[in-house]
Parts: structure tokens; C-alpha cells; sequence
């Protein structure tokens, strides 16, 4: 199905009401609208918008379907955590925590959100500074794309998979490498998912993630 685009690109692979699919329509086309302004995606990518981030992203919702708590970390245009969103509009009491520490980027998700209707609450600060307080309040699950390596991820929802909160994670073709280096300091229970989008990726479904004793600690 490579090449694939516009709406052809979501409803070939997943099951979409006509009204996700209507609030998705108003989405990329404000992802266009802001695009000049703020950078939201590669420039070579805007094109096949649908395909390249909005079918990628909802892959997250598709593989968690009982899940109606999220949080997104580092959303940037909102994907994956805006796509999702955007799916749970219609799902009561449904909620998505989108962290944006740009205040560009967490306006334009803020026009998103209302305009679209979905139930996206948008943090603009730092992950660092966000997550000790949602610690209070933690989510079903966490989702980030495009955001950092596996291990960096890992270090920044520390304080949530403590709490067994799983993780849905999109990686590339270098995941392997990355997996190796994180065992290093993370024991993790995890399933790995072929991308039904992109060849070349894969989305990780971490269901337990603990910190490796230091060699010191050991010995003590």
C-alpha cells in the first residue's frame, strides 16, 4: 500500500467513522494553515500528510483500543497524541494530555483541539517538569513519536512506568540498536509491531519497563 494518499491512506488500514474522519479533515487542513508559521512537519513531507503522519499516528489508538487515558509527550503537531484524540472524540470521558513545551506549537494544538472538539488537554512546559505533577493523576498509557531514543524516553516516564503505566512508542529502522543500549539499564517486557504504514517502522508496546541496579548498588 506504499504511496498511498489522502484519505485512501487511513481508511485502507483502519476502521473510521465518517466523523473521525470529518475532524481529521479539519486537522490537516489547519496542519497546512500553520505550517509556514510554525515548522509543524518536514517540508517534504507535507504532501502526503495523510499517509506519512496522520495513518502512522493512528496506529497508536488502533493498538490500544481500551485505552481512553494518554499521555503524549513531546507532541510537537500532535502526532501521535492529536490523532488520537481526535479518534476518542466520541468515547466518553475520554482524555489526552498532549506535553508541548513550544508555545507555538501548544497554540496551534490548543486551535486543533477546540476546533476538531477532541478531548486533548494541552501542558506547554518541559516532560521533566510535567510529569512529577501527572504522577499524581497518571494516564492508561503514554504515547511519543519522532521525540528521542528509546533510553531518553525511558529515563522521562520513569516516574509513570514505576506506576506499571505501559508505553506505545514509534521507532525506526534503528530500533534494534536502540533496544540494546537501553537493556543496558532497563529490564523491559515489550511487543514489537510491524508498522502497517511505514516500512520501516515499528511501534513498541512496552508493558514493563524497571531500572537496572547500578554494578555499585549490587555489590553494596
Amino acid at each position: 500500500m506504499a504511496g498511498l494518499d489522502g484519505v485512501e491512506s487511513l481508511t485502507s488500514r483502519f476502521d473510521v467513522s465518517r466523523e473521525t474522519l470529518s475532524r481529521l479533515s479539519i486537522y490537516a487542513e489547519l496542519v497546512r494553515k500553520w505550517q509556514k508559521s510554525q515548522n509543524l512537519v518536514a517540508p517534504s513531507t507535507l504532501p502526503v500528510l495523510w499517509e506519512r503522519h496522520i495513518a502512522d499516528s493512528f496506529q497508536v489508538h488502533a493498538l490500544r483500543l481500551e485505552v481512553s487515558d494518554w499521555l503524549d509527550i513531546g507532541s510537537g503537531a500532535g502526532f501521535p497524541g492529536l490523532v488520537t484524540a481526535i479518534a476518542l472524540a466520541d468515547r466518553p470521558g475520554a482524555r489526552v494530555r498532549l506535553v508541548e513545551s513550544n508555545s507555538g506549537k501548544a497554540a496551534f494544538l490548543r486551535t486543533v483541539a477546540r476546533e476538531t472538539g477532541a478531548p486533548a488537554e494541552v501542558i506547554c512546559e518541559r516532560i521533566e517538569k510535567a510529569i512529577p505533577r501527572i504522577v499524581s493523576a497518571p494516564p492508561q498509557a503514554i504515547s511519543a513519536r519522532a521525540l528521542a531514543s528509546l533510553a531518553a524516553l525511558l529515563d522521562l516516564v520513569e516516574p509513570l512506568t514505576a506506576l506499571n503505566v505501559p508505553c506505545v512508542f514509534h521507532k525506526g529502522q534503528d530500533f534494534a540498536s536502540e533496544l540494546r543500549e537501553a537493556t543496558l539499564s532497563w529490564d523491559i517486557d515489550l511487543i514489537q509491531h510491524s508498522s502497517k504504514v511505514n516500512s520501516e517502522g515499528v511501534l513498541v508496546d512496552i508493558s514493563r519497563a524497571v531500572r537496572r541496579p547500578k554494578l555499585s548498588q549490587i555489590g553494596a
